[in-house]
Order: C-alpha cells, then structure tokens, then sequence
C-alpha cells in the first residue's frame, strides 16, 4: 500500500507556518483533531454528499452549514455566518474547519482572518482547483457587488487535509477544470515537469493514486515560490500565465465555461503571442498544445463565438495591466515563463483575430 505521509509537508509563511497533510480517512481525521468549541462551516453540497463521513461529526460538534454559490463570498452573506458565531460562543481560542472548495475556502479564511483580529482556521478541500491550488497560498478574498475577489488579504489555515476520494463525486468537467488550472504549474516548474504532466494527465483522470502524485507536485511548485514571494509582489506573479487571457473567456461567458478550462485557453493563448513576438518555436508550442487541447475538449465552439472586440475590452481591463499596456505573463520555454509588457495596439489585435479565426477549429 502507498505510504501517503510521504506527500506531507510544511509551507513556511510571514503569517504562520501551516502543515498540508495527506489523508485517507475524512471521518477519522475529524474526529482525532476536533476540539470543544471548535465550528465546523461546511458546503451543504458536500454534507450531503458524505453522509456516512459527517452525520456523526455534525452531532457532536458545532457546524454551520453554506451553500457555496459566487452569492455567498460577500459582505451580506459573511455577516449572519459571524453573528451566529458569535451568539453561539465562539471564542479566540477555538478553530474554524472549513469542509468544501474554493468558495467555503474564501468565506472561512476571510472571517477567521478579521474575527477576533484573527482566529485559527483549518481546511478539508473538496475540490480538485482546492485540493491542487488554492488550499496553500494564502490569499483570502470575497466579492464586493459585481466585482470578484475585491476585498481581502493574506491569512493561511493552519493545518490541510488533503483526501483525493472526496474527488470521486465530483463531475468530469470540475477534474478537466482542476487540471487545467493546475498544469500552468508545470509550465513555470519546467520541461521535466511539464512533460511528466503530459504523460500523466490522462491516467490522473481516471486513477487517485496517479491524481494525489499529480496534486502533491502542484503544491510543492507552488510552495517553492510563496515562500520567497507570499504576498504575489514579484515571482509569484508568474502564476498568472494563461490567467489575462483566461478571465476573459471567463467573464465573456459569464463563467459558463469552468476556470480551468479557461486558463488551458488562456495558456495556449500566451503561447500564441510568445510565438508572434519570437520568443517561443512553433514546434514548443505545439507540444504544449497537445496537453491544452485535451483539457479544453468539448469547448472550442463556445469560445471561438465570442466577439474580438468584446474579447479585447475585457483583456484590457486585467489588474495586472499598466496604463495602455497589457501586463501578459509569456514564455521563452518550459521554466522561463516571465512579465511581458505588450502594446494593446492593431498589431497585437491581428494576432487576436487570427487566433480565434485559424486556432479554435476541429
């Protein structure tokens, strides 16, 4: 049997050091680290789910179920979700556990980072983008009205618990999503990575002991650069390659095409502007492509619909732009992946145009 310790490690932080464990028994976990006053917040989705995991939990200890809809990362939704705390007898010394993706991971971090000037927080991601990604970082966020990810900061869990069987429930489309987001990791780690990625990616669909390999390498990528970069100010921001143009395709379809199935466009995007400006071969990107393409199956009709001009307002309007110009993450090869500051100009827009024309058909 696999010894799935071996994939335990610590991610060091300016806020504090926080342990990312792998498990294979939720139900056991819980019970072992569960305290007396601790509250649970958990994705009523998942609590249904696993009830065989959490019915006997959910009696014995404090737990205030969510429903983890975009609706739910806000102002109005946070603040019953703190008043119950509160009236219930939450206290500095208790811990919140968050049992869900992305969304319960962002609600949790947010109140246990302003509650009490800070409170310890603990996390069971249910998801493939969380399990992969999001559960080591950092980063807290909510919305504030339309605009995403607006309010927020820096405040890690203490402890993850990583189990890839929560993966079996999920659909096919979250696993190409949680992928997609995850191989831009292995684009900036480099070729050996990338290509034992590509090799994997098929298998990891189908096979957890294959997954949890995939998901521990991802992390461990991205721990090597929150650690001399947590707060996003310089290295790290080479985790947004494929991400400008992604949150386009994103917006555009008002998020009907899943993130990282997004991204897997927004990296071959990139890819495609790295080899107009002579950066990368044709051939470099093409064995990239090969990978992208079996994400983004099925969805190539859908993007290739939207309109250029819609597209480029959209791009022109990412964070990570300065004055006119397009703040994209390139790359010059597997493992040189960098900030390029690019003309939003007609030149850059033809390249746009031959891309959704020639490059979306099958």
């Amino acid at each position: 049997m696999e010894d799935i310790q071996q994939y335990n490690f610590i991610v060091k932080s300016n806020i504090h050091n926080y342990e990312v464990n792998f498990i294979d028994n939720v139900k056991k976990s819980l019970e072992i680290e569960l305290k007396k006053g601790d509250f649970i917040i958990i994705d009523n989705k998942v609590k249904f789910l696993y009830p065989d995991w959490f019915e006997d939990v959910l009696v014995n200890y404090n737990y205030i179920g969510i429903d983890a809809a975009e609706s739910q990362k806000s102002y109005q939704e946070v603040e019953p979700v703190i008043n119950t705390l509160i009236e219930r007898g939450f206290r500095k010394n208790h811990r919140l556990i968050a049992i869900g993706g992305g969304i319960t991971q962002d609600v949790t971090a947010f109140i246990a980072s302003i509650l009490y000037r800070g409170v310890q927080w603990y996390f069971f991601p249910t998801t493939l983008l969380a399990q992969g990604d999001s559960c080591i970082g950092s980063k807290t966020s909510i919305n504030f009205g339309k605009f995403k990810n607006q309010v927020g900061g820096f405040y890690p869990p203490n402890k993850i618990y990583v189990d890839p069987k929560f993966l079996n429930t999920l659909p096919f489309r979250e696993l190409q999503s949680g992928l997609g987001e995850m191989a831009h990791y292995f684009v900036v780690a480099g070729e050996e990575d990338f290509d034992r990625y590509k090799r994997d990616y098929e298998q990891a669909l189908i096979d957890k002991n294959v997954l949890r390999g995939v998901i521990a390498r991802s992390l461990e990528i991205k721990k090597s650069y929150i650690e001399i970069d947590e707060y996003d100010k310089n290295e790290r921001q080479v985790f947004n390659y494929g991400h400008s143009f992604g949150h386009a395709i994103e917006s555009l379809t008002n998020y009907g095409i899943p993130h990282g199935i997004a991204i897997s466009f927004g990296m071959d995007m990139s890819n495609f502007v790295s080899m107009k400006k002579g950066y990368i071969t044709s051939e470099l990107r093409q064995n990239s492509r090969e990978l992208f393409e079996k994400i983004w199956d099925g969805y190539a009709d859908q993007v290739k619909r939207l309109d250029i001009d819609t597209y480029l307002v959209a791009l022109s309007k990412d964070k990570k732009n300065k004055g006119t110009l397009l703040g994209l993450i390139l790359n010059k090869g597997y493992g040189k992946v960098f900030k390029d500051f690019t003309e939003n100009d007609m030149i850059f827009r033809s390249w746009i145009v031959e891309y959704f024309a020639n490059e979306l058909n099958y």
